[in-house]
């Protein structure tokens, strides 16, 4: 009995308990009516984000259509136009420092193309100073090869005959003359620049040439002296007053002022056209000028000048000492260029110092007086 009855308590506990989880049951199914299920949720939250998203991107990308997409179209062309408006600016500040409308033309036969270009004066005389010494130079030096460059067409102009071709050639048998296009090439984007600053070298001289006794001088120059600049008799057979030997020490600082060159004696046979000894035992001698260029040299019995072992063996100068080791000739040299009248790289050094241009060419050329062209050759400038 007593198990019994407690065992009915039992029950009725558990009774109670059952009846109380269903009601709990009961309140939670009303409380969840109320709050979406987790897949609702994120659907629900899905949908709002989606309207957000649309509107969001439609605003970016019209942003990006009115902003930037003109700018991309926009800045080249602005750019473009600007580089043309600078280039022509810059071009037209040299071209106005030149006289492009000279009396004056110069017809320059084109070696490579065997036609004729004419050229204004000044245009000439500013496209061979481009040519023949480097744009890096200073001003007066500039200078000085204009003043150089204008004296030696005018001369040409005087003495040319009636039935000739050309003026002048374009070739170191007369002045290097390169065209716009060629100098565009060797240059590049410092073509402006630089022909800016040889115009103005131009232009500080324009009209003006060298004269002795009124008469336009021949104005020979080089590159680079041994020291001394050569009479011009020891080069050429005549002698010139204002072509005189002086001392040009600022060469030294030249990159071309020494130099080497290596040939077997077969190739210096054929060269100069001999034939020394099987044994290679011969006798070197040389005698030299007063600017101590070689003045002749003896190879063997053979005798050539100096001037002819240089151009036959285009050796850079005739200053050169010879060495013999076994079957070989080494010409050791100094300067380049004939060395007779002014040495570019002297006048450059002049320049360095402060010397002017009217200095430069009264020093390398002797006597001579600085004069206009209208003056020394109107002939020209009437015709």
């Amino acid at each position: 009995m007593r198990n019994r009855k407690y065992n009915s308590k039992l029950i009725q506990k558990k009774l109670k308990q059952k009846a109380s989880l269903q009601q709990l049951s009961k309140t939670n199914k009303v409380t969840n009516r109320n709050l979406p299920s987790p897949k609702t949720l994120g659907a629900k939250m899905n949908k709002g984000h989606s309207k957000w998203k649309l509107p969001s991107i439609f605003i970016v990308g019209l942003i990006v259509i009115i902003l930037v997409i003109p700018t991309l179209i926009v800045v080249p062309s602005i750019s473009k136009d600007q580089y043309q408006a600078s280039t022509m600016e810059q071009e037209s500040e040299y071209e106005d420092l030149l006289e492009t409308d000279s009396a004056v033309t110069v017809s320059v036969m084109r070696t490579q193309t065997n036609s004729i270009e004419d050229v204004p004066l000044e245009t000439y005389v500013s496209r061979v100073v481009a040519s023949e010494m480097p744009a890096e130079f200073e001003m007066e030096a500039l200078k000085s090869q204009a003043l150089a460059a204008r004296t030696y067409i005018v001369n040409k102009l005087i003495y040319q005959e009636e039935d000739a071709e050309s003026d002048v050639s374009d070739s170191i048998f007369d002045q290097v003359y390169k065209s716009e296009d060629e100098l565009r090439d060797i240059w590049g984007k410092n073509y402006n620049s630089n022909m800016k600053k040889i115009a103005e070298a131009v232009a500080a001289t324009e009209g003006k040439i060298l004269t002795y006794n009124n008469s336009p001088i021949d104005p020979q120059f080089f590159s680079t002296s041994n020291g001394y600049t050569e009479n011009s008799e020891d080069y050429y057979s005549n002698e010139i007053p204002y072509l005189r030997s002086v001392e040009s020490p600022w060469d030294e600082a030249s990159p071309y002022f020494l130099d080497q060159e290596t040939f077997e004696i077969a190739d210096v046979e054929n060269k100069l056209e001999i034939d020394l000894p099987d044994n290679n035992q011969f006798a070197i001698e040389t005698t030299r000028t007063e600017s101590n260029r070689v003045k002749e040299l003896k190879l063997g019995e053979y005798t050539f000048s100096g001037r002819d072992v240089r151009d036959a063996l285009e050796l850079r100068s005739s200053d050169f000492t010879i060495e013999q080791k076994n079957d070989y000739l080494i010409f050791k040299t100094k300067g380049n260029g004939h060395g007779v009248g002014m040495s570019q790289y002297g006048a450059n050094g002049m320049a360095k110092e402060g010397k002017t241009y009217e200095e430069i060419v009264t020093y390398y050329y002797k006597d001579v007086e600085i004069s206009t062209v209208s003056d020394s050759a109107p002939a020209i400038v009437a015709r």
